[in-house]
């Protein structure tokens, strides 16, 4: 494969989702992993909302269905040991406010490798080549193309180049791409894997336990039926910890005889890095790539899931002919700015650990100017040119009902409008002109602009309760944009002119430097 529209560096979960979104809008990509396999290591468990509903627009649902892990309950515990969990004060988390903020309601959760096994072989039937045991070496660009050096000797000719080859980036390193923040941080964990039927010896299992035992202090995470993942903090000075201590460190934390395996065991530690650039030519880096936080909060894979779904449609939209070279400017500027509000989120976690899982502490969160976990996630908004008019003043970081109100730069409400059917399915990954009950003028001002624009613009008039929720009336509209947020408002009459003035300017449609 000389050439090939997108290579991505990495080939995890961001990668791939980087992958699959390219694919769902008919742009083909060479992935290039440098492990020989998929990782069977769950670096990350929470999977937000905002983060299944990506996966839904991409028609995965059933997919992710198939992976979830469902044997243990969505409950957190504090116990000396596994066998000392008190199930019988088990409480059930309090849902955020605005209760039905997504049309996802995941019935289990789903671990990073698990993720991964889903994506893989999703990305390929979209027409993703995925090798495993390559890399990126080098990296050569010019205004017309990217040269991508693999390990293999091979050389592959790219329109573009996605760096998502974590932390410590090659691709990063070799666009001489400077990063901010303090790198490392905190103690060095061990990453240990195991596999033990502990629903069946103890009963109930919660999703995450906190193991106080001075012996095996650390956090368990179920990742499988029967697998789990316990985290333990290293003596000062310690870089590892020998197969021998793990297996003496997982019994302690069991706190029971039951027959447990030891299944692998890694170091890490947690970084705080940013790139000051997430662009740089016709290169773009995502996920930790591009920024990595502390752990606390799972942020991490949620806001590099949450890049690659934003990059793609734009990368698509240019690839096309469709779209100017500036628009994919925005890709930095809106996703710096939300790198840097979850870094900020996850470093204020660290501080009091509480103010993330306590459901209650509406006001201690907004003294130390924390956001409840899901307005980090899917309350944030963008202020960039392919926002028009971006209004970034919330009216709530607690409630996401109420943050997502219709204003420009914020994501589509959901709404259910029919059976199955959300307002973040009308769209269908397009643009769309969503009109007020009474605002057929717009639909056939949207169809006359695609037509005459040769441009795929959906349109679809909502319902009275939709429009109430965006604010636009009887007769007003949004420009919905591909990924769901909200591009432009108004509550004045249809107007073809107007609207293909607001297509132009969003996709930079006038600028010289696009590909044509």
């Amino acid at each position: 494969m000389s050439h090939v529209p997108v290579v991505i560096a990495g080939g995890g979960t961001v990668g791939l989702a980087a992958a699959v979104f390219l694919g769902q809008h008919g742009v083909r990509s060479l992935v290039v992993e440098r492990r020989e396999r998929p990782s069977i290591h769950p670096r990350a468990l929470g999977i937000s909302p905002r983060t299944l509903e990506f996966f839904r627009e991409a028609g995965l649902r059933e997919d992710l269905a198939r992976v979830a892990v469902r044997s243990a309950q969505p409950w957190r515990a504090e116990a000396r040991t596994v066998a000392e969990i008190d199930r019988g004060t088990a409480r059930q988390p309090k849902p955020p406010a605005g209760l039905d903020f997504s049309p996802e309601s995941p019935s289990g959760h789903y671990p990073q490798n698990r993720l991964d096994s889903a994506l893989l072989p999703a990305a390929r039937e979209r027409g993703a080549t995925v090798e495993f045991g390559v890399e990126v070496t080098e990296v050569a660009q010019d205004r017309d193309s990217v040269a991508v050096t693999l390990s293999d000797g091979r050389v592959v000719h790219a329109d573009y180049l996605i760096g998502a080859d974590g932390v410590n980036s090659t691709v990063r390193r070799k666009l001489d791409i400077t990063t901010t923040g303090p790198g490392e941080i905190g103690p060095t964990n061990m990453n240990i894997l195991f596999d033990a039927d502990l629903v069946a010896h103890f009963g109930s299992m919660p999703v995450m336990t906190q193991i106080d035992h001075p012996d095996a202090p650390g956090v368990l995470l179920a990742v499988g039926e029967q697998r789990w993942a316990l985290h333990v903090q290293l003596p000062p000075g310690e870089t590892t910890m020998p197969d021998r201590h793990c297996a003496d460190v997982m019994r302690t934390a069991i706190g029971a005889d039951v027959p447990a395996r030891l299944v692998s065991a890694i170091p890490w530690r947690a970084t705080v890095r940013m790139a000051d650039e997430f662009r740089s030519g016709r290169s773009f880096l995502v996920g930790d790539a591009a920024r990595s936080v502390s752990p606390l909060g799972a942020f991490g894979l949620n806001t590099g899931v949450a890049d690659a779904h934003n990059l793609a449609w734009k990368l698509a939209a240019v690839l096309r002919g469709e779209a100017g070279d500036g628009l994919l400017d925005t890709y930095h500027t809106e996703r710096h700015a939300i790198a840097e509000l979850v870094t900020r989120q996850a470093l204020l976690r660290l501080d009091n650990p509480r103010l993330h899982w306590d459901s209650d502490a509406v006001a201690e969160r907004a003294a130390a100017g924390v956001w409840n976990a899901p307005m980090v996630t899917m309350g944030y908004r963008y202020a960039s040119a392919a926002v028009i008019d971006p209004v970034l003043a919330l009216p709530s970081t607690e409630d996401v009902a109420a943050a997502l109100d219709g204003a420009p730069g914020s994501r589509m409400p959901h709404l259910w409008i029919a059976p199955g059917v959300s307002t973040l399915d009308l769209n269908d990954s397009r643009f769309a002109v969503l009109a007020g009950p009474r605002g057929e003028d717009w639909c056939e001002a949207a169809r006359k602009t695609a037509a005459a624009m040769e441009f795929d613009l959906r349109a679809a008039c909502l319902n009275d309760a939709a429009a109430a929720a965006v604010h636009i009336g009887d007769r007003g509209a949004i420009l919905v944009r591909p990924d769901g947020f909200i591009a432009w408002r108004t509550d004045a009459a249809a107007d073809t002119g107007v609207l293909t003035e607001v297509v132009d300017t969003l996709l930079s449609r006038n600028d010289s430097h696009g590909r044509g």
